[in-house]
């Protein structure tokens, strides 16, 4: 299996030069496929551009000199060839090397046949065509939720691979696409299937998220497929305009693009974005939001996303592929900037040669279940035969060089709204609670866990940790020593009920996600239940940037070391405490006003 690469030039309409350029390229790889015996092939067609007579005049001239080979192809947000964007229209040639492969492409049109027929057509055709070991999906943008079309194909065997992307444009909040084949021709309103597969036919694929989840979950409380009415009984819209001070603008949709719905379905990590706001507080997600799906917003990592890539490049370097399929959405391409779009595909150039485009939507099948993502990358790798010797070592990505994400902001004006709500919460407590049960466990000046109650519950978690993880980070505020001796203890008290201000937690509803205490004088303890180290430590650091922005009337600006660790299965409450101690007198040691991890 090998991969040919022919591009026309980046304009928005074909000439007969770039056409004339074209024929003759293609003559040439004509002759090249005759002296080398080569008759099976397909040619897929990736435009940014969408008119329908410069489309049809590409595929007539690969048709002209190649009536006899199969072709498809969709529209893009952009083409991808080895890693690195590509002209404006882009054609992939695979040539197939062994005479066991085989390949199919069908055409399914939207607007003749409703999304059961064609479903069925498909599990029907792939019982006919027993050597199928993976179905390429190309999707115009569709009308409705994709969450029938996929729900349909479970029955498919389980052994069948499928992935592809939802056809785009230029303009990624624009509703515009297409599909063509050589049978069914363009279309604004189809689906395209490719079948691969044969004795010698190998396929693997993989999808790449690295968006986190954020703070509290929200259930969803009412849902009309994909329309998302409510989150906790709170307008969708609400939600992300509170937690995230995002407007109901003409902005809105590339705002929320780096803050996706996360949400587990299928048994698989699914992100959801927002594609518009609507005047009743509703919000039109990509796809079906069922009632009592448990959601959170998320937001974009680039380690997490760094280290995904870097395993998942390995994976697929030892699976060795001829050629690699990518389907990464056009919401990635935004978030990456437009400077280097495909920075975080580039570790996968060195393992085999690869096309592919930007895509609206992203499809993979996941544990027997066909899903559509969003935000996400998709890659699939095919082989013909037994892997082959390749060269040792893969470049990986550089987090040194990583683009200045702004999400700074809005993660502050996240913190800073449920530190607001949490302390409505305990206030609200305090006043229901006995004040002889709360004694025995809030500390009076913060009305934080006192240290007994906080270590208890430190100690419950390490007795289960082998069934959640969890993080802790101890706070010591930097030089409070000198604000008493200097304003008194009145100014040091006020110091320290603000920064217990902004660790305050929902002790009523929420304690299975974050507690804190205080630890004793100007340290405190804060628990967080289900997170990891990275995610504890970007925490921690928004605290610390919260707390060194408060104003105190009669102190200068204050600031806070903090040392985080992540809790291990041997752990005792010893051996945790004396590990953040560790780190949080490193931080106090090496200059102050930071975060050390250990």
């Amino acid at each position: 299996m090998k991969q040919f690469m022919f591009e026309c030039s980046n304009t928005d309409t074909l000439n007969f030069t770039n056409l004339d350029k074209l024929n003759i390229k293609l003559t040439e790889f004509k002759s090249w496929c005759l002296a080398n015996n080569i008759s099976k092939m397909i040619f897929q067609v990736y435009s940014e551009i969408l008119e329908k007579n410069t489309i049809n005049k590409v595929c007539s001239t690969i048709e002209n000199v190649f009536p006899d080979a199969p072709y498809m192809g969709c529209s893009t947000s952009g083409n991808i060839t080895d890693c690195q964007l590509s002209q404006a229209i882009t054609i992939a040639c695979t040539i197939f090397e062994f005479p066991s492969t085989q390949i199919k492409i069908y055409h399914y049109n939207l607007d003749d046949e409703v999304t059961d027929s064609i479903t069925w057509k498909i599990l029907e055709q792939a019982k006919a065509n027993p050597w199928l070991k993976a179905i390429e999906l190309f999707f115009t943008i569709p009308e409705h939720s994709s969450t029938r079309f996929c729900d349909g194909l479970s029955e498919l065997r389980s052994d069948i691979q499928i992935f592809g992307g939802v056809a785009c444009s230029d303009d990624i909040t624009s509703d515009a696409s297409c599909v063509f084949s050589k049978d069914g021709g363009y279309s604004e309103n189809s689906v395209v299937a490719v079948f691969y597969g044969g004795n010698d036919f190998y396929v693997d694929s993989i999808n790449v998220t690295g968006w986190k989840p954020l703070g509290r979950k929200f259930h969803v409380t009412k849902s009309d497929g994909c329309i998302l009415y409510e989150l906790d009984g709170i307008p969708a819209y609400d939600v992300y305009h509170k937690y995230l001070n995002i407007q109901n603008d003409e902005n809105f949709f590339y705002n929320t693009l780096e803050f996706p719905l996360f949400y587990e379905h299928n048994g698989t990590t699914i992100l959801r974005t927002p594609v518009a706001s609507n005047a009743d507080g509703s919000i039109t997600m990509t796809s079906d939001m069922d009632i009592g799906s448990v959601v959170r917003i998320s937001y974009g990592d680039p380690g997490t996303i760094i280290e995904s890539i870097n395993e998942d490049s390995k994976k697929l370097y030892e699976f060795q592929p001829d050629l690699l399929h990518i389907f990464s959405c056009a919401a990635r391409r935004t978030f990456w900037t437009s400077k280097e779009p495909t920075y975080e595909i580039y570790p996968f150039k060195n393992i085999s040669p690869s096309s592919g485009f930007f895509s609206h939507g992203e499809f993979l099948r996941t544990k027997g279940n066909l899903n559509q993502h969003n935000v996400t990358l998709v890659i699939a790798g095919m082989r013909e035969g037994k892997k082959k010797e390749l060269p040792s070592g893969i470049m990986m990505a550089n987090e040194k060089v990583l683009s200045k994400i702004p999400l700074v902001s809005r993660l502050a004006t996240f913190i800073s709204v449920t530190s607001l709500e949490l302390e409505e919460i305990n206030n609200q407590l305090g006043l229901a609670n006995d004040k002889l049960k709360t004694a025995a466990i809030i500390d009076g000046m913060t009305g934080l866990y006192n240290r007994k109650e906080i270590q208890s519950q430190i100690e419950k978690k390490l007795a289960n940790t082998s069934n959640q993880n969890f993080s802790v980070a101890m706070f010591d505020i930097d030089n409070f020593k000198q604000v008493n001796d200097t304003y008194g203890h009145q100014e040091g008290d006020a110091v320290i009920i603000a920064f217990a201000n902004i660790l305050n937690n929902e002790h009523a509803s929420y304690t299975e996600k974050l507690s804190a205490g205080r630890w004793g004088g100007e340290e405190f303890m804060l628990l967080l239940n289900d997170t990891d180290v990275s995610a504890a430590a970007l925490i921690a650091d928004l605290i610390r940037q919260c707390f060194a922005n408060t104003s105190f009337p009669a102190v200068r600006t204050q600031t806070v070391s903090i040392g985080v660790t992540q809790a291990n299965k041997d752990d005792n409450i010893d051996t945790l405490c004396t590990r953040v101690d560790t780190a949080l007198y490193k931080a106090k040691k090496t200059g102050k006003n930071k975060v050390v991890v250990i």
